[in-house]
């Protein structure tokens, strides 16, 4: 445990020193925060969106949205979340384009029956597929990147009490359809508190 927490402590200085060389002028150096998240903040993405492709696009231009405003990070939350914060406005924008856009409910199944999901993507796509955009946000941050209520509160500009609140409500949410899922559920997802 004090390894872990050392090593926690080690890539915390890493990543402020690679913050203040890109803050400083050494844009170079940002390929390494990049290389550090990118994978989260794409996976983050497409369980959003529900497009690998747009997931992709939208990681890129949320590195490119980070290094615009890198000047802005105080280092009062982590670079993570500062980075899913982005990201959540970034999947939102997209979302409400796409909405305005008018693609229906029909089509986007669709496109999404020819995506081949095995195993557990499919027990997650099948999990996520019956909840909403914030719903899948609050659920993806707590569950898979374990973010505190406290740290899912201010990427999504809400209370923590609410985050709190939602998450407990989405746990009793998932339990039902898992415990009545028989085999096709038993795979490990956590959900707990």
């Amino acid at each position: 445990m004090k390894e872990s927490r050392r090593s926690d402590e080690n890539f915390d200085i890493e990543i402020k020193n690679v913050v203040y060389k890109v803050q400083t002028g050494d844009k170079q150096a940002y390929a390494y925060i990049i290389q550090m998240f990118q994978r989260r903040i794409v996976v983050y993405c497409y369980y959003l969106l529900k497009s690998q492709e747009e997931a992709e696009d939208a990681a890129q231009d949320i590195f490119i949205k980070g290094l615009e405003h890198i000047h802005r990070y105080a280092h009062t939350a982590s670079l993570s979340a500062w980075l899913y914060k982005i990201a959540h406005n970034h999947c939102v924008d997209l979302i409400k384009k796409r909405n305005k856009n008018h693609q229906s409910l029909v089509e986007y199944k669709e496109n999404r029956e020819q995506e081949q999901d095995h195993g557990y993507t499919e027990i997650i796509h099948d999990l996520l597929e019956h909840l909403n955009v914030e719903e899948r946000q609050i659920l993806l941050l707590r569950s898979l990147e374990e973010y505190s209520y406290d740290e899912i509160a201010a990427i999504m500009d809400l209370k923590p009490t609410t985050v709190r609140k939602k998450y407990e409500r989405l746990r009793k949410k998932l339990i039902k359809p898992m415990n009545k899922g028989g085999e096709v559920y038993e795979q490990p997802f956590r959900i707990g508190g």
